[in-house]
């Protein structure tokens, strides 16, 4: 198995061994072991939630820095909208756009002026006849991680596009060789400006098959405190900002289904709500639905554990924000003899999502029955009271360990409460 660049750590020195992290992952990707916890790499889908809830910052997002940069001759920043709501009393977005100039970036290319071309493109692509729906968005890299490694059956349902990161990488590259062609490929690196660490997996392990499209990803909170020491109201910004409502809105949950101009659509975010409705649409019992926009962190990409600012307050922001934007900048006219379907081959994924499962109990599938028959057996005689004492985040996952041979049944607490009495009593 190829290794997998995660961007979430843990230092165990800071680590407690409390259970916070235990209880949150989605994935069950942790475990509390000789008194600190430790991360399953193969269940692990950088959701940044261990991050969110632990108390002693002993999870940390791994994420490039901006000294990192400093030798291409042109650095190009793409900010995630998301970035436009951590300001206060922000009325214009171009104060931020000649911030990012004024703090060492050569030029600015607007993820949400890609963005707007995404939604162009994928209202496009549901008049594709025979595709599988409801579609669901490729922009979150956790839920493609998530279905490619539990939901097998909804893999052909992802949208093959691009995300708006990456098309945002794409044409600030082609902009800029266009403008300055004494530059090399090489000279040229893209920037994105994240509000979670998945972000950095998706371009580290090159989930589009794009690795040049985004060369670097640094965190928002990072940005955020540089722009602070440049960003002033003296004078006006030159007006730069070529996005409008649709590019603005994808920073938050509907926004992106809301540009589809289709009712027959549905929108969550939280890890835990994403899980539910993927579960749902396997079972197929579902809604008859064209498109489903899914976010893991809470209230869309405004939630994201890089960010500053509280999600709700973010939002409202972005809100006051899109009052003066036209709905869009960006609207992509039909080439004549155009199908009505057409999405340009650069905007495709290379390679489809693909079922790639990481919970196999065992190769030999006699020996996983055996397995799965015994994890069930012993489940049935534990509690049931999934308190994480044991070090498993429930009574279930401690049964697989204990098949597993990586606990032993004595390790809960009830259990050995059990044999004491029993011990006792002889």
């Amino acid at each position: 198995m190829n290794r997998y660049n995660h961007s979430v750590s843990l230092d165990i020195e800071k680590c407690k061994g409390c259970t916070n992290c235990l209880k949150r992952c989605p994935t069950e990707a942790i475990r509390i072991r000789n008194g600190h916890a430790s991360i399953n790499a193969e269940r692990c889908i950088d959701c940044g939630e261990c991050i969110r809830v632990c108390p002693y910052k002993a999870k940390k997002a791994i994420f490039d820095k901006l000294e990192n940069i400093q030798n291409y001759k042109w650095k190009i920043a793409l900010p995630a909208p998301t970035l436009y709501g951590q300001f206060d009393n922000l009325d214009d977005v171009d104060y931020v756009l000649q911030g990012l100039l004024d703090i060492g970036f050569d030029d600015v290319y607007e993820v949400a002026r890609a963005a707007e071309i995404v939604s162009e493109y994928t209202r496009r692509y549901l008049k594709t006849e025979g595709i599988k729906k409801p579609v669901i968005s490729s922009a979150c890299p956790v839920v493609v991680r998530l279905i490619s490694m539990r939901f097998p059956y909804l893999c052909d349902n992802v949208m093959p596009m691009l995300s708006p990161m990456e098309i945002a990488g794409m044409l600030a590259k082609k902009q800029a060789q266009k403008k300055h062609p004494e530059f090399k490929p090489e000279d040229i690196c893209t920037v994105f400006i994240s509000p979670c660490p998945a972000k950095v997996s998706y371009v580290k392990n090159n989930f589009s098959g794009a690795k040049d499209n985004v060369d670097f990803v640094v965190s928002m909170n990072d940005i955020y405190f540089e722009l602070l020491s440049v960003m002033k109201k003296q004078h006006l910004p030159i007006p730069s900002s070529k996005a409008g409502v649709i590019g603005m809105s994808w920073a938050t949950t509907g926004g992106e289904s809301s540009a589809l101009f289709n009712d027959r659509y549905l929108a969550a975010d939280g890890i835990e709500n994403v899980i539910k409705v993927l579960d749902q649409l396997d079972t197929g019992n579902f809604p008859d639905l064209e498109f489903i926009e899914l976010n893991a962190c809470t209230s869309g990409c405004v939630g994201g554990v890089l960010t500053v600012e509280n999600p709700f307050i973010a939002k409202a922001r972005l809100q006051n924000l899109r009052r003066y934007l036209p709905i869009s900048q960006n609207w992509l006219r039909p080439e004549p003899g155009e199908p009505e379907n057409f999405v340009p081959k650069d905007y495709i994924l290379p390679n489809p999502v693909t079922y790639q499962p990481v919970v196999a109990l065992s190769d030999d599938r006699n020996e996983a029955m055996r397995k799965l028959s015994e994890i069930e057996e012993i489940a049935e005689h534990l509690p049931c009271l999934d308190c994480g004492s044991c070090g498993a985040p429930n009574c279930h996952a401690f049964a697989e360990d204990i098949v597993n041979g990586e606990a032993k049944e004595i390790e809960c607490i009830i259990k050995m409460r059990e044999k004491m009495k029993e011990i006792i009593k002889e």
